[in-house]
């Protein structure tokens, strides 16, 4: 596969079972648009028309393009490697549905080190560890992905140990993150109420 190829495709991971919401996350809304809808919107202002790996049946209604994880006992690792195996794309943005705080400015960066990068993946780097769910993957490291997790691989993190890795710390990223949400997940009713009112505070912010 060449290397040098410019192109990078969107992927958003909607196959959580939202057990800790209570119900499914990706329907919650904030300021009257579904969290995947603005997931899938953030990521295509960057990488072009994207595709939700989870449950056709439970997003037919966003009109969004949704396709059935290959894996899914396996994890956020198996929808990366649906992602990769199905993507046409040489690079491709990988994110979860449930970080509401992402914004364009990072993902330009992110996409932009990606395509610079000679790695297997560009991955960001937390004070607790690394950031795969929002993170770049080269389509060559699907078979090493794939591989691990018929060994019985699930973390997502283990899975990736094959894979040449570039990392960004958290000196780079912080740039973006003011307020140090960047990758902060809404895995509880409290998550998703902080988000909400955040993030709808400050589009009336913008608005005036």
């Amino acid at each position: 596969m060449d290397r040098d190829s410019k192109q990078i495709a969107g992927w958003i991971l909607a196959g959580g079972a939202s057990s800790r919401m209570g119900r499914p996350k990706a329907l919650l809304e904030i300021g009257g648009v579904a969290v995947l809808v603005r997931t899938v919107r953030l990521v295509e202002s960057v990488a072009g028309p994207a595709t939700v790996i989870g449950n056709t049946r439970a997003y037919e209604s966003l009109g969004l393009r949704v396709i059935n994880d290959d894996l899914p006992g396996a994890g956020p690792l198996g929808g990366i490697a649906t992602a990769l195996r199905v993507s046409e794309a040489s690079w491709n943005i990988i994110v979860a549905c449930d970080l509401p705080y992402l914004t364009r400015e990072w993902l330009e960066y992110l996409a932009k080190r990606a395509l610079a990068s000679t790695a297997d993946a560009v991955v960001p780097m937390n004070t607790l560890g690394a950031e795969p769910l929002c993170a770049v993957y080269h389509k060559c490291g699907e078979p090493l992905i794939r591989t691990a997790i018929e060994r019985g691989v699930r973390k997502v993190t283990d899975g990736l140990k094959s894979l040449r890795i570039e990392t960004i710390e958290p000196a780079d990223w912080k740039a973006f993150d003011s307020d140090g949400l960047l990758f902060k997940n809404m895995n509880s009713p409290q998550d998703y109420e902080q988000a909400k009112a955040k993030l709808e505070a400050s589009a009336v912010r913008r608005e005036k």
